[in-house]
């Protein structure tokens, strides 16, 4: 059949777009071949995580069953305690999904509201200041900044206290922190495998040890207070394992910096609204910040969005006047994100999520006291914080084993740990900071039932393996050889 000028150029035009954009959207909402999509994964992202994750075999990708269960590949049944703790809902929570499409629908809102006031914005802003000032008073007049990330938040922060004190040199931050791998966030980051390949990165950080008011006090006076920027600290360390310090140490930060005037920022991305049991930990645990970064759970699970709440007087000195643009964002206050927040901070207060996740979290915390002391060679120490759990467990090899690979060691029993948990039906969380160490983040709202069976299935995990060195044995010698490989590859 012969084409006519037309039809071929159809044609050709169809077979241009096909080899410029070889897939489509209609094919992703069709579903991926799963293997093809690690291919391309592993091609073209972050490819040795994908690898390591496939060799574990719990690579997905994996499929929602309902807003706290997965599918893996396998057609295996998850308890979705993953996330980071950004998914204060779990995926999909049907009220913030019908609330994005009525946002679509019937916001006529700009979404990128660079130079104009916007409603969402001003509304998340106003919320936001609200809630902080209801606990703390002297934050009712303070303002946001919002970007898109916590790392985002935590560098707007490091920005705000370098103006607001332009004579002082040293920030102060403690062992175990975690506020980040933006280059300013990653300064403030205590950690070697994360800072080397980059430095230099910013000067005159001083750490100290986590919750040791002696040494803080020390340290200040010894750098002189007029000469210490800023504080920075987690109220509860997330990435270092759920660390909270001792009950008399954020009391004594707080007296210490407003006796001095230094700056204190709490990163709370991880343990703001709602996931420590309280709104906000620090306040909870006896300091009133400066400066206050957010995200995770501002977010919903369904967008991203960061906040730096500050101070009045310490934005002006880094945004006031005609200098307003000195920090900015293109997508930070986007009217979605906005919408976002605004609708995941209700949802966390009208279904009491707060109170709930206090209530929980000690019944949690009761569950994995009860594991450690049943299976005392497979768990070494249980920590927890509201819905916020994490699980050390006892090495699987001696390090002396393999000598000069003591961290390699370390790495391989956190592997074998989340993929020990996989296989028993609990989808975890990988820590960043500190070896060992899984965490659990289940959704703020996670049904009862399916909470309990979450901790079932992880007892289940221990009765498998009483002894953590069998968790070995039980994984293919393929897939500890082809990490082996790609962990000592130079």
């Amino acid at each position: 059949m012969t084409l006519t000028p037309k039809k071929r150029d159809e044609l050709a035009l169809k077979q241009t777009k096909s080899k410029l954009l070889p897939i489509s959207t209609q094919d992703v909402l069709a579903g991926l071949n799963p293997q093809k999509t690690i291919q391309w994964e592993v091609a073209h992202g972050n490819g040795d995580l994908i690898k390591a994750l496939d060799i574990l075999g719990i690579a997905g990708p994996m499929a929602i069953l309902t807003p706290w269960e997965l599918k893996d590949t396998d057609g295996r049944h998850l308890i979705n305690a993953g996330g980071y703790a950004a998914l204060p809902f779990g995926e999909k929570y049907p009220p913030l999904v019908q609330f994005i499409k009525d946002y679509l629908d019937h916001s006529l809102s700009v979404s990128l509201p660079q130079q104009s006031a916007t409603d969402w914005r001003a509304a998340l802003e106003s919320n936001l200041i609200a809630l902080l000032a209801a606990q703390a008073p002297s934050h009712q007049d303070s303002q946001v900044f919002f970007s898109n990330s916590g790392a985002g938040a935590v560098e707007a922060a490091i920005k705000f206290v370098k103006a607001a004190r332009p004579k002082a040199k040293h920030f102060i931050n403690f062992r175990g922190g975690y506020h980040g791998k933006t280059v300013g966030a990653l300064s403030l980051t205590p950690n070697e495998e994360y800072q080397a390949p980059f430095r230099p990165l910013m000067p005159n950080v001083v750490t100290l040890p986590f919750g040791d008011s002696d040494a803080l006090i020390k340290e200040v006076l010894h750098l002189g207070p007029d000469n210490v920027t800023g504080i920075i600290l987690e109220p509860i360390q997330g990435e270092g394992g759920v660390i909270t310090p001792p009950l008399d140490f954020l009391p004594e930060v707080d007296a210490l910096c407003k006796k001095h005037g230094i700056i204190t920022i709490a990163d709370e991305v991880q343990t703001g609204l709602g996931r420590s049991g309280h709104w906000f930990a620090s306040l909870a645990a006896g300091l009133e910040p400066d400066i206050i970064t957010l995200a995770k759970p501002l977010g919903g699970g369904m967008v991203p969005v960061g906040a730096t709440i500050a101070r009045k007087w310490i934005v002006k000195k880094a945004l006031g006047g005609l200098e307003s643009k000195r920090h900015s964002n293109t997508f930070g206050g986007g009217s979605l994100a906005m919408a976002v927040g605004l609708k995941s901070l209700e949802l966390i207060a009208e279904e009491n999520l707060v109170e709930r996740s206090r209530t929980f979290g000690e019944k949690g915390l009761a569950r994995l006291y009860e594991l450690k002391k049943n299976y005392p060679h497979f768990v070494k120490e249980v920590r927890g914080e509201g819905m916020l759990f994490a699980l050390q467990l006892q090495p699987v090899l001696n390090p002396r084993l393999l000598p000069g690979q003591a961290e390699l060691v370390r790495q391989l029993g956190t592997a074998l740990a989340l993929r020990t948990l996989h296989m028993s039906g609990v989808h975890a969380c990988y820590t960043l900071n500190s070896n060992r160490i899984v965490r659990l983040t289940p959704a703020l709202n996670m049904p009862e039932d399916i909470f309990a069976e979450m901790f079932n299935r992880v007892e289940q995990a221990a009765s498998k393996h009483p002894r953590a060195w069998q968790m070995l044995p039980k994984t293919p010698i393929n897939s500890l050889l082809s990490l082996a490989k790609l962990a000592l590859r130079p």
